[in-house]
């Protein structure tokens, strides 16, 4: 039977989440700084290292971090009553050139450091060892989020480094496959599909290098809190950074099929482009954490069993 005061410990966790998806779920996008799709995720990564776990948490614990969860849901409620105007208009004195970044950044920057309290509160420094996924993950994103608010498209060379790269693999895997006419210059595609030319710049963000490093961040905190080989945590390492490039890959494909097969109508294509990253990202991310995490548990029972096979066959 679960723990109760585990439960009542995410439902804590949860409730500002729960409280935005019930009373604004039209900012639940999943597309890149245009939503809270994230937070669900987030909030799935705590929900799955919570439960099961065998650890009593006082009541006096609990009941101190509730007043951290409504100050999250009092800020969620002033964005729609003013808040949020505030910040935009104060974005310009920071230099901040994409104000979308901006705003979405806060949000996490409040998700996250409400996750990293709550969770102190209720377990300590061990914590980190608990339940480090969705606080890194939040904290992470909000951590892209200025990147792009202060150094959008281009301007961030180091993470623009292996955009071409990736640009050029697209651009051969749509000649391999006869998808269209493809060429590239550095982070330009030239495509011509069935309605006509388009040109395609593609930026850190849309590659999906945030991706990458949202990724790394996760994982390694994952790694860490798991009692297995270091061998083992540098396979899954790799093996996960080589998915995230693959979903990576697919994303800009999916992007330039959807012009060469589907439409160049500016309006479509970015509506499309908004959904195409993180909703193939993040579910990719959970899954793969799930497997990893079933693979492992499935490995430790085999190994108890073998070590108590001896044992029960003493006379």
């Amino acid at each position: 039977m679960q723990n109760k005061s585990i439960i009542f410990a995410i439902a804590i966790l949860a409730s500002p989440v729960l409280f935005a998806l019930v009373v604004f779920p039209n900012t639940f996008s999943l597309g890149w700084n245009q939503g809270r799709g994230g937070f669900l995720f987030a909030t799935a990564f705590i929900a799955a290292e919570l439960i099961g776990l065998k650890l009593e948490i006082p009541k006096k614990r609990l009941l101190a971090a509730i007043p951290l969860a409504i100050i999250v849901i009092v800020y969620l409620t002033g964005l729609e009553f003013g808040l949020k105007s505030y910040l935009i208009s104060i974005a310009p004195s920071f230099h901040v050139l994409l104000k979308d970044s901006w705003t979405w950044m806060w949000d996490f920057i409040v998700l996250a450091a409400f996750f990293m309290v709550s969770l102190t509160i209720l377990f300590g420094k061990r914590w980190i060892r608990i339940s480090p996924a969705g606080p890194i993950y939040t904290a992470g994103t909000a951590i892209i989020l200025s990147l792009d608010a202060f150094f959008p498209y281009d301007t961030l060379g180091p993470l623009q480094y292996v955009v071409p790269y990736l640009v050029k693999l697209d651009v051969f895997l749509i000649n391999l496959f006869h998808l269209g006419l493809a060429t590239s210059h550095n982070n330009v595609m030239f495509l011509n599909g069935i309605h006509g030319p388009f040109a395609l710049q593609v930026f850190w963000p849309s590659a999906g290098v945030h991706s990458i490093i949202i990724y790394s961040l996760v994982m390694m905190a994952f790694l860490l809190k798991m009692n297995i080989p270091r061998n083992r945590k540098i396979v899954y390492f790799v093996l996960g950074v080589v998915g995230t490039i693959t979903v990576n890959v697919i994303r800009i494909l999916s992007l330039s099929i959807f012009v060469l097969k589907i439409s160049t109508n500016v309006n479509e294509f970015e509506s499309f482009h908004g959904i195409a990253g993180e909703i193939m990202f993040l579910p990719w991310l959970f899954i793969f954490l799930l497997i990893v995490t079933y693979v492992e548990t499935k490995r430790i029972k085999k190994l108890e069993a073998a070590k108590n096979e001896p044992n029960q066959n003493k006379p």
